[in-house]
């Protein structure tokens, strides 16, 4: 028993390493944003049986998981943008500091994003949340939205 605990240690370890190395600052945003996206699917399939269309069906629960997954293609992009002008100032023979500017930022929003909706999906179940964190977490996403210039108009 003991051995396979450490075997799974060690892998866990290894993987992490890896990412981590091959990620760099990228890695914890990351990180965060994956583990948001699997709170926020789990809440979501609870919160269903509360809502007025209610249940959980398999095309929803597909086009979830395929939403997921495009955040995260989102994140890749944001890492090209980051690769593409690195090249463009190194070629210009500048310096730039910022190994994944705009995939950290994209990061950040999406987890945002993702926090908004496990408090919603909170809020659907029952949950009373303390006054101050839904804003506040809106406050974050709109923070890293002006950073960017961009503006999101909020749904009705």
């Amino acid at each position: 028993m003991k051995t396979n605990t450490n075997t799974i240690k060690a892998f866990f370890t290894a993987v992490g390493s890896l990412l981590s190395s091959l990620l760099g600052v990228l890695y914890i945003p990351t990180l965060l944003m994956v583990a948001c996206n699997i709170i926020d699917y789990i809440t979501g399939l609870l919160a269903a049986k509360y809502r007025a269309d209610g249940g959980i069906s398999s095309y929803k629960s597909m086009k979830g998981i395929t939403k997921k997954v495009m955040m995260w293609l989102l994140v890749v992009v944001g890492a090209i943008v980051d690769q593409l002008i690195q090249y463009t100032v190194a070629t210009l023979g500048f310096n730039y500091p910022f190994t994944f500017l705009v995939a950290c930022i994209v990061a950040l929003w999406i987890v945002c994003n993702e926090i908004i909706s496990i408090l919603e999906n909170m809020k659907d179940i029952g949950v009373e949340l303390p006054a101050f964190l839904l804003p506040l977490v809106k406050n974050i996403k709109g923070q890293t939205e002006n950073l960017t210039g961009y503006e999101e108009k909020e749904e009705k």
